[in-house]
């Protein structure tokens, strides 16, 4: 699953048998890899499109685990374009109703900090040794925004302890929690969440997916079937 196009193509071009089907005004991509059968989707942009895309991927074609590639910007200063981070937990950085003494990206029955599937995340740090690629790991923070502003960036940084932030991967955390399926978040970071973000995700976004794409593709030929 990816939030663009640009995010999903390199993965459908590489499938066997491939078959489109037209649901909820999406197209979703059933195919094979190394015979291992998967289903490819990108969401849209944004927490609402990417909530309805995964419960879908569960719940009409039966998906047994969701691995989410894409990009994200970097707010940790260890993170350059073109790395590769996935994420320990996933928080919602525009969840807010502090004004009833709860704390930012907490609702009551929920949690500030999901985290993700443990065992994927460790065939992930095999598949990068493999490849001889840094893997970094930790908290990526979502919301409903691109964030272009360096005091925004910082917040969000300080408040989540999070290293980077993009607009999906937290809808997919509660979706896949609440219904009991494993799931992992891969991120290439194509800008640097600041002033100039827009410039450096126009000109990086297609390469750092490409670097997403074929990580999440080695994974999916290391699970077992």
């Amino acid at each position: 699953m990816g939030a663009m196009p640009e995010e999903v193509e390199p993965i459908v071009a590489k499938l066997d048998n491939l078959k489109e089907t037209v649901y909820a005004a999406n197209t979703y991509y059933e195919g094979f890899y190394k015979g291992q059968e998967v289903v490819v989707a990108y969401s849209k942009i944004g927490k609402v499109f990417a909530t309805l895309t995964a419960t879908i991927l569960i719940e009409k074609f039966a998906c047994e685990k969701l691995l989410f590639s894409g990009v994200a910007g970097a707010i940790s200063d260890d993170l350059q374009i073109g790395d590769l981070i996935i994420a320990s937990g996933l928080c919602q950085h525009d969840l807010d109703i502090t004004a009833f003494s709860h704390p930012f990206g907490y609702v009551p029955e929920g949690e500030v900090c999901i985290a993700t599937d443990e065992s994927l995340r460790e065939i992930a740090k095999k598949v990068a040794e493999e490849k001889g690629l840094t893997l970094k790991e930790g908290i990526i923070a979502t919301g409903d925004q691109f964030v272009a502003n360096p005091e925004r960036k910082e917040w969000i940084g300080t408040t989540f302890n999070a290293d980077a932030l993009e607009m999906e991967g937290a809808s997919v955390a509660v979706v896949c929690t609440a219904l009991n399926v494993p799931f992992f978040i891969l991120r290439a970071i194509s800008d640097s969440a600041d002033m100039d973000a827009g410039f450096d995700f126009d000109a990086f976004l297609e390469s750092s997916a490409k670097i997403s794409a074929d990580f999440i593709l080695s994974m999916v030929d290391t699970i077992e079937r």
